[in-house]
């Protein structure tokens, strides 16, 4: 067919360079896909309805979600600059021969709006069943609960539809920009120009190393210093700043590497050519290398989470000291030692070691906050209170026939309980000095004593001298003593079937009234009806606020398992249940992670057949100077090389370093649960990093056969 029109001879010219808008639309779309199956996850009710406002699990969530945003957008970035240097050439050939700058203008807009609609849009429609699909394996291969159905909010799409609008303004923006350029000889030769960076200072490693450790370490304990020390809840934007020194850092780490390297003396001329390979592209090399480092970390990041929750889980499981703990109200009707020993009868299971001993609800004192909103954000002050919260109180002579102790606590002394580890969680402190009862107003000073005492099934509660038990517990209803049950089966890991059983017949005998959330607190209530205020743990203040209440018909939702105010804690039914209670938490974490690591793998092999690409010409010259098939296939291997493991390196090394750091800096110490689980996230890595390197010889291979360089014979020895 003849060529007679200006479009015509454009669209043939467009068709011969096919391969150029196929990787444009391929990242606009694996980016928009990424980012609407990511965003519809993050904001599903599903989800939502399982995370608490404000939590930790939120937060993570929505750290690495910006990760993935800024990773992915620097990523279409990218793509877009290569896509514009490969048109520079014929749109500077069709600008000599006589084209108008608006006919390529207006040719060049279609093609993108068309493209940008087409690959976006594709992206925004496969999101949701991507995400769908995802889920819905992990339902099949891993757990599957009523809770876990998965919906959608519609609302979500408007995050995914400001990522498309952010492609379109990105992809006009570099039109504009390169459509002003207004000698033709420039345009021309822009396909053909290197982005080299120049020579850096050999200490840029070193120095960035101790920038990303700053960055870390400030980025973390300044959000703490500002409320420990300066009474002050900062904006987490705000916070978010001090973890900048550690993103410079991390660039200058990857800036030596690619223009210095790590070698020295007569190593660092090994691979000459590669190096100046890497330093000529370096730019765009150093670009890539860190939105890959930051996606692998936070990969990583989401993916320890269900290791290191699940280690640690278990092994405080094992670590308890019964088999069977629950505590509940003295004013509900329970099943007595004699119903539960009829029912293990039935279901041939043996107790031992029964006990069951009375609770008392009083309240201590402490330290209040009392927070204000300001022009920089909610500050509070620090007020004593007589009646701070409530917490149970036992007996010494209840806490040895519970534990089969001997404790003796002097008159006037007090101590709490801690779990196994002796970790008090943030959760209970044993520094207190004076306890009220607060029906009859009875109150009495008390003495901390050291060591706390550790046991996992009596965490919270605090001991008192017996005599001083008696005088303050003397005088309240039922509603304000508990009763507290503790016992061991032979063969407990047979006893499921009882546990499941004891557990329902609990909770069918719990009456409405302790329906509640463990952070309920009766002190803090009668308190906020004493001032004409709603409590914010009331049923109906979480009901107004669109928050998901504790509900006995929910028994089995990860909502009621972990925050049921009398909970029990059956040895058995939490290790059978764990990946059941904890499946929306560990599905969305592991969803989170895939999606990270696919997108490290499409950048990674984009990036490196881009190599193939702009280096083409150059390996040409290297072949017609001499070089053998085996040299050019090293050379191919070592850029390779650099592009996969730097950043992997690089980001499985910050984030290991981080989460160590996370896990000490919550109570001073690694313990041999954090220790075990980090162990299993080495595995885990290493699992990880067998993929990466079967994806690396796969790259390599593709890459070698779009230069012509044969593996296998490159290979021989």
């Amino acid at each position: 067919m003849s060529v007679t029109t200006f479009p015509q001879l454009y669209a043939k010219l467009r068709h011969k360079s096919r391969s150029q808008y196929a990787l444009l639309a391929a990242c606009c779309f694996f980016s928009t896909l990424l980012i609407t199956a990511y965003v519809l996850m993050m904001r599903s009710p599903t989800v939502l309805t399982v995370l608490p406002e404000g939590g930790d699990s939120r937060k993570q969530m929505m750290m690495i979600f910006v990760l993935t945003v800024i990773g992915c957008g620097v990523f279409t970035a990218y793509a877009s600059g290569l896509f514009f240097r490969y048109k520079s050439r014929e749109c500077g050939i069709f600008l000599a021969l006589g084209a108008t700058k608006s006919q390529l203008a207006g040719l060049l807009r279609r093609e993108l709006a068309a493209l940008a609609l087409f690959a976006c849009g594709a992206g925004l429609l496969l999101g949701g069943p991507l995400s769908w699909l995802v889920w819905r394996l992990f339902r099949l291969l891993v757990v599957d609960t009523a809770e876990m159905v998965l919906s959608f909010d519609r609302k979500a799409y408007g995050i995914a539809l400001a990522f498309f609008a952010y492609v379109l303004i990105m992809l006009f923006g570099m039109l504009y920009r390169f459509l002003r350029r207004t000698n033709i000889l420039d345009i021309i030769s822009e396909s053909r120009r290197s982005e080299p960076v120049r020579n850096v200072p050999l200490w840029y490693g070193a120095a960035g190393i101790c920038l990303v450790a700053l960055g870390t370490v400030l980025g973390y304990q300044v959000p703490s210093f500002c409320v420990t020390v300066l009474q002050w809840y900062p904006p987490e934007v705000l916070t978010a700043i001090f973890y900048l020194p550690a993103l410079i850092g991390l660039y200058m780490i990857l800036l030596h590497t690619v223009v210095n390297g790590w070698r020295r003396g007569k190593n660092r001329y090994a691979h000459l050519v590669t190096t100046s390979m890497m330093r000529f592209q370096g730019r765009q090399t150093v670009r890539n290398l860190l939105v890959v480092t930051v996606l692998v970390a936070g990969a990583y990041f989401a993916a320890f989470y269900a290791p290191i929750l699940g280690v640690s889980s278990y092994q405080g499981f094992d670590a308890r000291k019964a088999d069977y703990a629950f505590h509940y109200r003295a004013d509900q009707s329970l099943p007595t030692q004699q119903e539960i020993q009829a029912l293990a009868k039935a279901m041939d299971v043996t107790l031992t070691n029964y006990a069951q001993q009375p609770g008392a609800i009083l309240a201590y004192d402490g330290e209040a906050h009392v927070e204000a909103e300001g022009k920089m954000g909610v500050t509070y002050t620090t007020e004593y209170r007589e009646q701070l919260s409530a917490s149970t109180f036992l007996s010494e002579s209840a806490w040895n026939a519970l534990t089969g102790g001997q404790l003796q606590l002097a008159p006037g002394t007090v101590v709490a309980v801690y779990n196994d580890i002796g970790d008090s969680g943030g959760m209970v402190s044993n520094d207190i000095s004076l306890v009220t009862n607060p029906i009859t107003g009875k109150s009495l000073s008390v003495i901390p004593v050291e060591p706390v005492l550790c046991n996992s099934v009596l965490f919270g509660r605090r001991v008192l001298d017996d005599g001083d038990y008696a005088v303050l517990s003397a005088g309240l209803p039922d509603d304000w003593r508990e009763e507290e049950v503790v016992f061991n089966v032979q063969n407990v890991e047979s006893t499921y079937a009882f546990a499941k059983a004891l557990f329902y017949e609990i909770v069918d005998r719990s009456g409405p009234e302790v329906e509640l959330f463990d952070a309920w607190d009766p002190v803090q209530k009668m308190q906020a009806d004493a001032a004409g205020e709603a409590y914010s743990y009331d049923k109906a203040y979480i009901a107004a606020h669109g928050f998901e209440s504790i509900d006995y018909a929910l028994r089995d939702s990860s909502n009621f398992r972990l925050a049921w105010k009398y909970m029990p804690q059956f040895r058995i039914l939490d290790k059978m249940e764990f990946i059941k209670t904890m499946a929306v938490y560990l599905m969305l974490f592991i969803f989170i992670a895939v999606l990270c690591f696919a997108a490290v793998f499409v950048i990674l092999y984009t990036r490196c057949m881009t190599i193939a690409l702009c280096n083409a010409s150059v390996y040409d010259d290297l072949r017609h100077l001499g070089a053998s098939n085996r040299y050019l296939f090293q050379t191919v291997r070592q850029q390779i090389k650099q592009v996969f493991f730097v950043p992997i390196l690089t980001g499985t090394t910050i984030i290991c370093a981080f989460y160590c750091m996370i896990l000490y800096f919550n109570d001073d110490k690694l313990s041999y649960g954090e220790l075990s689980g980090m162990a299993v996230c080495a595995l885990l890595i290493a699992s990880i990093s067998v993929l990466l390197y079967g994806f690396y010889r796969y790259t390599r291979t593709k890459v070698c056969g779009r230069l012509n360089i044969s593996v296998r014979h490159a290979q021989k020895r």
